[in-house]
């Protein structure tokens, strides 16, 4: 490869992010450990005090040892885990959907990306009303049951993910992340030193940012309703607001799949440990936390309650969604509120 292909391929970094090296370390160590934490910190033997540490040490420690222990020892949880997966990957494959290319690369190019998130949540939607309607909510509980073992096993695909596409990037012709390739190995497989990592025309990263974790947490969110309902009689009005704002947020996501090529997890980041641990792990296993808790202490909000969340809902959404229109129609190279509009060669204000 000669000096300019590796000048535009294989940039050498020679800034970090995150505190370098030491920062991506301990950020790798921290986020697992918060994970686990949320497990083995909110349950239903010791509640979700914030002083629950201080309190209950015994009962913190013995709830700790026995969440890592059952985490990788569970199974059930790790086959319904990876069976998930493949079922992702599997509607990627089959499922039919729009090519559309993503923003032009500093090489020139464009890459094709397949656009059927929907469509892959809604069969998964479909398959767990038919359980529910067919053995009951008790049947869907089941990831709530297996909560541990499916962190586990999400957090060990991330690290194995991560592994893979650090390894992988050190092939020839591989186009890096400009932010990726310091030359040291925690904070290159940290950052993810490859842009797009691939294999054939399957993209690891954009999968893994709708797919595989986002879905998932609605599913999650679904089985803390029903083990809800199995517990104590009832469901919630508290647990159906969270189900549904969550549910619409994500279904949201996916409608919108395009642009997320123009986001800068897209175009700039590279995929490694920090992007593979967000998307698989700490998306469905701490944004369902809410549910999580209610599952076991039911929340009444009653009308005002209710009405509360929903205004606050509809603004936030409004603001998200409209925010980040603008910004992918300006990395798209439009900028409607620009203050110059191009008309026959002259610019007008």
């Amino acid at each position: 490869m000669t000096a300019t292909a590796t000048s535009l391929l294989a940039p050498r970094t020679h800034e970090y992010e995150f505190g370098g090296p030491l920062g991506a370390l301990f950020v790798s160590i921290t986020v697992p450990c918060t994970m686990y934490y949320f497990v083995f910190g909110c349950n239903e033997q010791l509640g979700c005090a914030l002083t629950l540490p201080v309190t209950d040490w015994d009962g913190f420690a013995a709830a700790a040892r026995d969440t890592i222990v059952t985490g990788f020892t569970d199974k059930a949880a790790w086959f319904i885990y990876y069976g998930w997966y493949a079922y992702t990957v599997f509607a990627w494959l089959i499922l039919p959907g729009k090519w559309v290319p993503g923003l032009p690369l500093r090489t020139g190019g464009q890459l094709q990306y397949k656009i059927n998130a929907l469509p892959t949540a809604f069969y998964a939607l479909g398959v767990v009303a038919a359980i529910i309607y067919n053995y009951g909510p008790r049947a869907m509980a089941t990831l709530y049951v297996h909560w541990p073992g499916l962190l586990s096993a999400a957090l060990t695909n991330a690290v194995l993910q991560a592994i893979y596409v650090y390894v992988a990037s050190f092939r020839p012709n591989k186009l890096l992340a400009l932010g990726g390739n310091s030359g040291n190995v925690i904070y290159d497989w940290f950052i993810g030193r490859e842009l797009n990592p691939r294999i054939g025309l399957f993209d690891i990263k954009t999968f893994n940012e709708l797919r595989p974790g986002l879905i998932l947490w609605i599913l999650l969110d679904i089985s803390c309703l029903c083990y809800q309902y199995v517990r104590h009689g009832f469901v919630s009005d508290s647990m159906i607001v969270v189900v549904l704002c969550h549910t619409w947020y994500v279904l949201d996501s996916l409608v919108n799949e395009p642009i997320i090529f123009s986001q800068m997890d897209i175009t700039t980041d590279g995929f490694g440990f920090m992007l593979s641990v967000g998307d698989l792990a700490w998306v469905p296993f701490t944004y369902s936390l809410q549910a999580r808790y209610l599952a076991f202490e039911p929340v009444h909000l009653g009308f005002l309650g209710i009405l509360g969340v929903v205004v606050v809902q509809l603004v936030g959404y409004y603001i998200f969604r409209v925010a980040n229109n603008e910004k992918n129609e300006f990395r798209k190279g439009n900028n409607p509120k620009s203050m110059y509009q191009c008309a026959d060669e002259t610019f007008v204000t």
